[in-house]
């Protein structure tokens, strides 16, 4: 006689797990309205008919820290271990706005990535990388037009076109108001700079990926994949609906548009909430915007696993974890995959952690089954059921998004950060009174930890930057920097593209930080309503 639960678990959105799942849980609804085929609308099972049978996903290293040419060192040796892709990370002031010699960047140039003053840092950084060659992801919102165009100018002197560059900036700026805070300039500049970039790119790098709508740091600031899936995509509502306002044709810009989630420990609704995203952005594309390119219904993302759920305690578990959670990433269909290294919850990872995370990728892609079959949890009555599930939790909070005006009326509402933070507290809360179980923190633990010797920054790399600073005001056409600079000025008071003078203004080494105060000069700064 089959026994009862003593309790039901719930997923992290919230919906409750049944033990067993079965024909009863899908009744009533259309499989192919739900389903479809791989590479076909909805692309609930994938946006492309092969998927991994082809080939596997691209995979990448998020890398960054120090000095360029300590970056450059780490891409080099990422490469030759067989990383596909390159993602770079930059310092807090890099993605401020600010020059590494102003005094907000004091004790944090090239902590938490590297630290990009000029285009001359960033030919350092790609020095010996054939930008043809490579697909580069770049972690930067506020002045992401900034690093395209450095990017662009690196490629230049490569004699490598801005036709044939590829990757992605992920230019996100909103869910910066939401979860990070790396804003600069208010929501309404900020949303026609990325427009801007649309307009940019579609003529002069048309294979760049010109924004990556990110749910990532949502989840890392506590979103439920719900929550994480729903202001993601209603982000990307509002991106969508500022490139059409400013007279973009939709399906001329919207297959560039790409997506970046997490991937949690918990399978089967990291799975859901993947299969569930790309049908919701599939119908929204088609009925509310109209779109007909099929690459327009698309939702391409790339997926990082979860560091929020990495320990300090005992962290080589986080090995374990990271495999889990980058075998949930790729069982719900990502085009490209970052691993986290195991001591990242510690300091910036070493040389043999970034290796131990890229070789974890390639253990999923080579010594297991799941790249021999596309969407292998297709009719799982476990794995449908929860996808509709999230789907509807997901849609829910998306009506409630559009009934405060949209994403940008909910920002400065309160409402999408609001409601993180509550889920935020509540994690805590089961955390701190072990119902919600970490291994190594709250069951598990050892009595002393054993000793483990992180990568540090050598806190000289800031006195380098200012001596590079300082050389290149002295050396570079001070005259030219500044005519560049009012020319930009012009262009943000008015309505022409900015790229195109800001680009001349780099061309110049102008700076990040002249560039960004430039535009600071006639759009202002972004203060949150909750900071009175």
């Amino acid at each position: 006689m089959a026994h009862e639960p003593d309790h039901t678990r719930s997923t992290e959105s919230g919906t409750p797990i049944q033990p067993v799942y079965g024909p009863q849980d899908l009744a009533g609804r259309d499989p192919a309205e739900r389903l479809g085929e791989p590479g076909a609308y909805p692309f609930t099972r994938g946006v492309y008919p092969t998927m991994y049978t082809g080939r596997p996903w691209t995979m990448r290293q998020y890398a960054g820290f120090g000095t360029a040419a300590e970056s450059n060192a780490r891409y080099q040796r990422l490469i030759a271990h067989g990383t596909h892709g390159l993602s770079v990370a930059f310092d807090l002031p890099t993605q401020m706005g600010h020059d590494s010699d102003t005094p907000l960047a004091s004790g944090e140039v090239g902590k938490v990535g590297v630290a990009i003053d000029s285009v001359e840092d960033m030919r350092v950084l790609f020095g010996g990388i054939p930008l043809d060659e490579v697909s580069t992801s770049m972690t930067i919102n506020a002045p992401a037009a900034l690093l395209l165009l450095m990017y662009e100018l690196v490629g230049e002197e490569q004699g490598v076109p801005a036709a044939r560059l590829t990757g992605t900036v992920q230019n996100d700026v909103l869910k910066e108001y939401i979860a990070r805070g790396t804003y600069i300039f208010p929501p309404k500049p900020s949303l026609r700079l990325t427009a801007d970039i649309f307009r940019y790119c579609r003529t002069t790098m048309p294979k760049w990926n010109t924004i990556s709508i990110s749910g990532y740091h949502m989840a890392e600031a506590g979103a439920t994949p719900a929550q994480e899936i729903a202001f993601t995509l209603a982000n990307g509502i509002e991106y969508v609906r500022t490139a059409v306002a400013a007279g973009m044709e939709v399906d001329d810009f919207a297959p560039r548009l790409s997506f970046f989630f997490v991937s949690r420990t918990t399978i089967l609704e990291e799975v859901a909430k993947f299969r569930a995203a790309r049908r919701i952005w599939a119908r929204v594309m088609r009925e509310e915007f109209g779109a007909r390119d099929p690459k327009s219904l698309m939702l391409r993302f790339h997926t990082q696993t979860a560091g929020v759920q990495l320990t300090a305690q005992q962290p080589e578990v986080n090995l374990v974890r990271v495999a889990v959670q980058g075998l949930a990433a790729v069982l719900g269909g990502t085009q490209s995959l970052h691993t986290n290294s195991f001591d990242e919850a510690i300091a910036l990872p070493t040389d043999k952690a970034a290796r131990l995370a890229l070789r974890t990728q390639q253990v999923l892609a080579y010594e297991t089954d799941v790249t021999a079959t596309v969407d292998p949890f297709a009719g799982s009555y476990a794995v449908e059921s929860l996808t509709d599930a999230v789907e509807e939790a997901a849609l829910g909070l998306m009506r409630a998004v559009e009934d405060r005006g949209g994403a940008v009326a909910a920002i400065e509402d309160g409402f999408q950060k609001g409601e993180i933070e509550r889920s935020a507290y509540r994690i805590a809360q089961e955390t701190d009174s072990g119902e919600r179980v970490v291994v190594g923190v709250n069951r598990f633990q050892l009595d002393e930890e054993e000793p483990y010797e992180p990568l540090r920054v050598d806190p000289a790399i800031e006195a380098q930057q200012v001596a590079r600073l300082e050389r290149l005001r002295a050396e570079r056409d001070r005259r030219a920097v500044e005519a560049s600079l009012t020319e930009l000025r012009k262009a943000a008071a008015g309505t022409d593209n900015v790229l195109a003078p800001m680009k001349e203004a780099l061309r110049a080494r102008a700076t990040v930080g002249e560039v960004c105060d430039a535009l600071r000069e006639v759009w202002g700064t972004y203060v949150p309503a909750d900071a009175f």
